[in-house]
């Protein structure tokens, strides 16, 4: 093959996936867990960037207490989770289960416990960095720890602290030194249970008891050396802020009706209209499902860029720039991750073996209201006028006879476009040989396959 040609044909198969997301990095790895970040990408056509984060938890392991200076949402994909976090300055704690989204403000102070002895939790969340101070790609401020991570109490000076705190030298390093084992830490000593393992399992009532032990300093040993929670003084006795209820609570994807749903499969979007605390972070979710060999209708999303990945199946994802060409048509499965620019026409095929999910997050919290242009509900049939047969230089006849022969709306039959898996084996040839590479596992179920 001429030189040109080979460029020619590197330069096509890096335009088939230019609107995957390869990039991706470790942000925090411990031996209880790990947080992956896949970075949003930058250029003038993105509206609203988004980064994408992934965390995995071991069983009884804690996400120490922090705030960061972006806004999250979690999306629990396996797992349980207890998140607990301040609201209007009161102490609160959700159970999540799969399926759940919750969102946490920027700046608000907050922690992730996996109660669970036997499963990995596993949570998608987006990192909306708006509010962010652009030192990194979001960043972490930790309340708890020691030496590593370091509190952000550790910058002010000893007397400080001890006078701030009204505790000895001796014991502020006790609690300042202590912590070595990173951002997330197993919340067992010596695989023995610990104060956190034992509040995680007690039901509110006995946990409330115990937690007003501490308080009144009749708390053992270990107790005492693993309570952060008297520390920094969040309980205060009033119930209220521990077990509050005017918070928001979590929200259940896979709980909500369909917004639409045929023999070809299903959608559901989660706006601010839906769940309030969206309202105010200017992002919402979203959760499709396509049988085998059925497609998303080429469609245009006016007010929002999509950020997606594949939960389950394989497919493929076609996108056009403005001028009509084709800017991506790219094989994905389980793990991979996309991006759809705002305004940009795109549609998504699964594949004839297997039902196709996705699951992504978009850049308004306002309806999204999609244009589907082909499909019984298209602008096409709304915009049957003289003018568009003109602009397509047919007649109304033929152009009424064109548009009215899909009965199908949003979700359509398409076999002959949908791609069979073996499509798929030659990207995973060219990522085992140095190709670039998205996520590829996640934990038993996803996969990350970072570099």
């Amino acid at each position: 093959m001429e030189p040109e040609e080979e460029e020619e044909e590197e330069e096509s198969e890096s335009r088939k996936s230019w609107f995957l997301m390869p990039k991706s990095r470790p942000v925090m790895t411990t031996d209880a867990g790990e947080m992956r970040l896949v970075r949003s990408p930058g250029g003038r056509i993105v509206d609203k960037p988004l980064h994408m984060g992934f965390i995995t938890m071991e069983p009884q392991s804690l996400f120490i207490p922090q705030y960061l200076d972006s806004s999250l949402i979690l999306f629990v994909r396996t797992g349980e989770a207890r998140v607990g976090c301040i609201y209007k300055d009161e102490m609160v704690e959700r159970r999540l289960k799969i399926g759940d989204v919750y969102h946490i403000p920027a700046g608000s102070t907050f922690y992730i416990l996996n109660p669970g002895e036997g499963q990995r939790l596993h949570i998608i969340c987006s990192i909306d960095p708006s509010e962010s101070l652009n030192l990194h790609t979001f960043q972490s401020f930790f309340i708890g720890g020691g030496t590593h991570p370091t509190s952000v109490l550790a910058g002010f000076g000893p007397e400080t602290l001890s006078t701030a705190f009204n505790v000895s030298l001796s014991k502020l390093e006790e609690i300042m030194r202590g912590q070595q084992e990173g951002p997330i830490v197993h919340v067992t000593k010596s695989h023995a249970p610990s104060i956190w393992t034992k509040l995680s399992q007690l039901q509110e009532q006995d946990r409330l008891k115990q937690v007003k032990r501490m308080i009144q300093g009749e708390a053992d040993e270990e107790e005492k050396e693993w309570s952060w929670w008297k520390l920094f003084g969040m309980f205060s006795g009033n119930e209220r802020r521990i077990f509050g209820d005017k918070a928001p609570d979590s929200y259940n994807i896979y709980k909500r009706k369909a917004d639409f749903k045929n023999d070809y499969g299903w959608s559901v979007a989660v706006d601010g209209s839906v769940y309030k605390p969206f309202k105010h972070s200017g992002t919402g979710v979203y959760l499709v499902n396509l049988t085998a060999g059925s497609m998303m209708a080429p469609h245009v999303n006016p007010r929002a860029t999509e950020y997606g990945i594949v939960l389950r199946g394989t497919g493929r994802i076609q996108i056009v720039y403005p001028n009509g060409t084709l800017a991506m048509d790219a094989r994905v499965r389980e793990g991979d991750v996309f991006w759809v620019p705002r305004y940009f026409a795109f549609c998504q095929i699964a594949s004839r073996s297997s039902p196709f999910e996705f699951f992504g997050f978009t850049t308004t919290s306002d309806k999204n209201r999609p244009q589907f242009l082909v499909g019984a509900n298209s602008l096409l049939h709304t915009f049957n006028t003289p003018e568009l047969a003109a602009a397509f230089g047919v007649t109304e006849e033929r152009m009424r006879r064109f548009i009215n022969a899909q009965k199908e709306a949003v979700i359509l039959p398409s076999a002959s476009a949908a791609p069979p898996d073996e499509d798929l084996k030659e990207r995973e040839e060219k990522s085992e040989d140095g190709g670039p590479k998205v996520i590829r596992k996640f934990g038993d179920q996803m996969i990350m396959g970072f570099d």
